[in-house]
């Protein structure tokens, strides 16, 4: 499960990356043993800000949740996209006015 979570982290990590040719124009990190926090803005105007905690440390439930966004604008259309997201134990789970909703 723990593998899951992160593993939905880093591919909207991925998705919300920098284009090469855009630079970082503002970057932000603490992490420490139980929690995290990022955040990083490119000159593109692609934003990304994640932050995490641990939950029922020690215990058999022991997991991740990780809260976050990031967004973007569309190079053709000029729009502006914005997705919110949680990931834990019950997997990433995204929102935002784009994605459809069943």
């Amino acid at each position: 499960m723990k593998f899951l979570i992160v593993l939905a982290a880093l591919c909207a990590i991925a998705l919300a990356a920098p284009r090469p040719d855009a630079e970082i124009v503002k970057q932000d990190s603490d992490v420490g043993p139980e929690s995290f926090e990022y955040a990083y803005e490119t000159s593109d105007g692609t934003k990304h800000n994640e932050g995490g905690q641990l939950k029922d440390a020690g215990t058999e439930h022991e997991a991740i949740v990780v809260h976050g966004s990031y967004s973007w604008v569309d190079e053709k259309t000029g729009e502006h996209f914005t997705v919110e997201y949680v990931a834990d134990e019950n997997g990433f789970q995204p929102k935002g006015a784009h994605i459809p909703v069943a």
